[in-house]
């Protein structure tokens, strides 16, 4: 059944599983086995919020890998953060880490990764969907969020509108913007069960390339690398920090996302900071990554000193 009268924004053309409304998660309800699902690269969709004037947790678009196509039934102002994905609007080209006036009528195409994994649409305000349990955020497993409430990626004729205003145009300064360089650092507060492992093994764990598995999703990534032992033959489940770094029998760690599970029953390494699963959630399968451990009380500052810039 077509709409076609009463979309005021954008309206999809072509869409894949991996085009998401998402916003900064689903907080307070794990207790009910409800995950907090929200946008993989926490810093791309605030900057592109903020690029608007929006609220920095408003509902975007998540656009992972790029096969895309918006066509735009109203004017209006947008802003694109995060991965370059190769965005053109009518044809030409459209750099990330900026805002941009679209007319009615114009396309919107996302092509495929030549920087990163993972792009992030805003709108003025926010795009407009029902909250279910308190966020926008897309889950497909659990069937919540998204433009409908049921967990359904974007999909050809849905139609995504806002009804907020920008703010003056904003530009983000040079050296704020994240730059996704090749085999990047993945820091790690370290976890409870790191006496479990062998000294080979954690020798191993922070002097080692890791390799992003072609098994790489919103819930999860596995790393291809060395065989790490652990040396706890069992372990009562327990809850899973977004970040966490489980490693099951295979000795190769998965390192859980947004849409994990909420609990758990392998040893962990640790968990990365909030910095790093952001910076993870924009590498392509194949690419190298090391982890790095960290102290938490620096890691702490660090995340302060990142938060403050949106203050």
């Amino acid at each position: 059944m077509s709409h076609q009268h009463d979309c005021a924004g954008l309206r999809v053309l072509r869409s894949t599983p991996f085009a998401l409304l998402q916003d900064a998660g689903r907080f307070g309800v794990r207790h009910l086995g409800v995950t907090q699902g929200g946008a993989l690269d926490w810093i791309s969709l605030r900057w592109a919020n903020w690029l608007l004037g929006n609220d920095l947790d408003a509902a975007v678009v998540e656009i992972t890998l790029g096969n895309l196509s918006l066509h735009c039934e109203q004017d209006g102002d947008l802003a694109l953060a995060g991965a370059d994905l190769g965005a053109t609007l009518d044809g030409q080209p459209l750099a990330p880490w900026r805002s941009f006036r679209v007319s009615k009528g114009q396309r919107l195409d996302f092509a495929q990764p030549l920087n990163g994994a993972r792009a992030y649409l805003a709108a003025p305000g926010g795009f407009l969907a029902e909250p279910v349990l308190g966020s926008r955020a897309t889950v497909a497993r659990e069937a919540l969020g998204g433009l409908h409430g049921d967990g359904r990626p974007l999909a050809p004729d849905d139609c995504l509108d806002w009804q907020g205003q920008a703010c003056a145009p904003r530009r983000i300064p040079p050296a704020r913007i994240p730059r996704f360089t090749p085999s990047p650092r993945l820091e790690l507060i370290l976890g409870a069960q790191i006496g479990d492992f062998t000294g080979q093994s954690l020798f191993d764990a922070f002097n080692s390339n890791w390799t992003v598995d072609t098994r790489a999703d919103r819930m999860g990534v596995r790393l291809n690398g060395p065989q790490l032992q652990c040396q706890r033959s069992a372990m009562v489940s327990e809850g899973i920090p977004l970040g966490a770094v489980q490693v099951p029998a295979d000795g190769q760690p998965i390192i859980l996302l947004n849409d994990r599970q909420t609990i758990g029953g392998y040893p962990r390494l640790g968990a990365l900071t909030p910095q790093a699963v952001a910076r993870l959630a924009q590498c392509l399968p194949g690419e190298r990554v090391r982890l790095a451990p960290r102290q938490q009380e620096s890691a702490q500052r660090s995340q302060r000193a990142l938060l403050a810039q949106w203050a």
